[in-house]
C-alpha cells in the first residue's frame, strides 16, 4: 500500500517544488520544471541514469514535433508586425463594419492577429487604433479596449502557431492542424462572450470616453503609422495572405485525412492530389510558405539585411518558450516510463468526471498560483497526458483543448498581460481592475469550458 501512493507522493511534492522555485526563487522555470522531472521520475520507480535518458528523450521528441512550426510562426508574425500588416486588417474591418460597431471590429482583428502574433506585443500595436477610434466616434475605451484584448487573449490561448498551444499539441500527441481549427471554432462564442461584456463596460463607466479631439480618425492612424515606421499600409489582401493561406493549406489537409477514412477514397492515399496536400498541409510546409509570402509580399522593397533582422528578432522572442515546451515535454516522459501514470490513470478512471476535465482543472489551478498561460498549459499538458493515454475512449483532441481552455481563468496580479491591459487604459483602481479584465477572462474561461463539454459529447 505505501509502494502504491510513493509515486502519487512524489508527483505532488514535483509540482510544489515546481511552483515554489518559480515563485519564490530566482530559479527560472525551464531549471524548475528539470528539477520536478527528476524528483517525479525517481519517485516513480526509474533509476537516476534512467531518469535523466528519459528527460533527454522527452524534451527531445516534444521539440521535434513543433520547434520548427514555432520558429516559423514567430517569423512569419514578426513580419506581419514591422510591416503595418495588422495595422491594416483593423482599419478594413472598422470601415466595412461601420459606426457604433468598433467593438466587434477589433475583437475580430484581435481574433485574427494574434494566431501568429504575441498577445503582449499586438495590443501595443494596435492600443493607439483604440484610443483613435475612442476619440472619433465619442466611443468608451474600455469597450473597445477590452474587445481588441479579448480576441487577442483567446487565441493566443488555445490556436496554434501560438507557442504555448503548439507545446501542448506535441504533448499530447495530436494534430497541429485539427488543435488549429477546433481552436478557431472554440475561440469563437469565448470572444463574443467578451465583447458583449465589453459592451456592458460603456454603461458601467461611461466616462471613460474621449472626446475631447475631432481629429479625423484616417489623419490619427496616418500620423500614428508615421511616427512608427513612416511606411505606407500594406493592401488587405496581402496583409491576410499569411494567415490565411497556411490556415487554408492545413483545412484541406485535415479534410483530406478525413475523406480518407471513407468507403468511397479508402486506399488512395497515394493518390497524387492527397500526396500533394499531404505535404502542403502540414504545418511546417504551410508555415514556410507563409513566411515566405510575408517576406515578399508584405516587404517587397525592404533590404535583405532588415529583413533578415526582423526574422531574427522573430525568433529571439521563442527561445524560451522553446526551452520550457521541451522541459513539459520531459517531465511528461518520466511520468509516462514510471508507475506514477498508471497508477493516477486507474484512479481517475474511477472518479465521477470525465477524465478530459482533468488537464482543464490542472491548468485552471496553475494559471492561479502563477499567472503565465504558457506554463500554466504546458505543465498541465505534461502532468495529465501520460495519464490520460492510458484510459480508454479518451479524445486526446478535447484533452488538449482542456488543458488550453483551463489557462484563460481569472487574469489577475501574476499575469503581465493583466498589466498591459489595465496600465495601457489607465486604470489604477484595483477594483477597476478586476472588473476591467479579471472578470471577461474568467467568461471566456466559462464559455470555454462548455465549448469542451460539448465537444467531448460529439466527439
Amino acid at each position: 500500500m505505501v509502494e502504491f501512493y510513493i509515486p502519487i507522493i512524489g508527483l505532488g511534492v514535483a509540482v510544489f517544488t515546481l511552483i515554489f522555485l518559480v515563485l519564490r526563487t530566482r530559479i527560472h522555470v525551464l531549471l524548475a520544471m528539470l528539477i520536478a522531472a527528476v524528483i517525479a521520475g525517481v519517485s516513480g520507480g526509474l533509476t537516476m541514469s534512467n531518469v535523466v535518458e528519459v528527460i533527454a528523450k522527452g524534451f527531445g521528441s516534444t521539440l521535434g514535433s513543433i520547434g520548427i512550426v514555432i520558429g516559423l510562426g514567430s517569423m512569419m508574425g514578426r513580419i506581419l508586425e514591422a510591416s503595418g500588416a495588422t495595422e491594416q486588417i483593423a482599419y478594413s474591418l472598422i470601415k466595412w463594419l461601420g459606426k457604433k460597431r468598433e467593438e466587434w471590429a477589433l475583437a475580430i482583428t484581435g481574433y485574427i492577429v494574434s494566431i501568429p502574433i504575441f498577445v503582449n506585443s499586438a495590443f501595443v500595436i494596435l492600443y493607439p487604433l483604440v484610443k483613435a477610434l475612442a476619440k472619433k466616434g465619442k466611443r468608451n475605451v474600455l469597450t473597445l479596449g477590452v474587445a481588441l484584448a479579448g480576441g487577442l487573449v483567446v487565441t493566443h490561448h488555445i490556436v496554434p502557431p501560438t507557442p504555448g498551444p503548439l507545446g501542448v499539441a506535441g504533448i499530447f500527441g495530436v494534430s497541429v492542424g485539427k488543435v488549429m481549427l477546433v481552436g478557431m471554432i472554440l475561440a469563437i462564442p469565448c470572444v463574443i462572450g467578451i465583447t458583449c461584456y465589453a459592451k456592458w463596460l460603456e454603461t458601467k463607466y461611461p466616462e471613460y470616453q474621449l472626446v475631447e479631439t475631432e481629429e479625423n480618425l484616417r489623419q490619427i492612424h496616418q500620423s500614428y503609422m508615421e511616427d512608427k515606421s513612416n511606411t505606407p499600409l500594406p493592401g488587405l489582401f496581402i496583409s491576410l495572405l499569411p494567415i490565411v493561406v497556411p490556415i487554408v493549406l492545413i483545412f484541406i489537409n485535415v479534410v483530406n485525412g478525413l475523406l480518407l477514412k471513407t468507403a468511397l477514397f479508402i486506399g488512395k492515399e497515394n493518390h497524387f492530389y492527397f500526396q500533394v496536400f499531404n505535404f502542403l498541409g502540414s504545418p511546417i510546409i504551410a508555415l514556410a510558405i507563409s513566411v515566405l509570402l510575408a517576406v515578399y509580399k508584405l516587404m517587397p522593397n525592404v533590404s535583405k539585411q532588415e529583413v533578415i533582422e526582423h526574422l531574427e528578432t522573430g525568433l529571439q522572442t521563442v527561445g524560451i518558450i522553446l526551452l520550457v515546451s521541451g522541459a513539459g515535454g520531459a517531465l511528461g516522459a518520466v511520468l509516462n516510463e514510471g508507475s506514477t501514470g498508471t497508477i493516477l490513470a486507474q484512479y481517475i478512471a474511477s472518479l465521477p468526471i470525465t477524465p478530459v476535465l482533468i488537464p482543464f482543472i490542472i491548468a485552471t489551478l496553475i494559471r492561479i498560483i502563477q499567472g503565465s498561460g504558457t506554463v500554466a498549459m504546458i505543465t498541465a499538458a505534461s502532468i495529465s497526458a501520460p495519464v490520460i493515454k492510458q484510459i480508454p475512449d479518451i479524445n486526446m483532441l478535447v484533452a488538449a483543448q482542456a488543458a488550453m481552455m483551463g489557462t484563460l481563468f481569472f487574469s489577475y496580479f501574476n499575469d503581465c498581460f493583466f498589466w498591459v491591459v489595465n496600465r495601457m487604459m489607465g486604470i489604477k483602481d484595483v477594483r477597476h481592475q478586476v472588473i476591467v479584465w479579471s472578470i471577461p477572462t474568467t467568461i471566456a474561461w466559462g464559455i470555454g469550458l462548455c465549448g469542451i463539454l460539448l465537444l467531448n459529447l460529439i466527439l
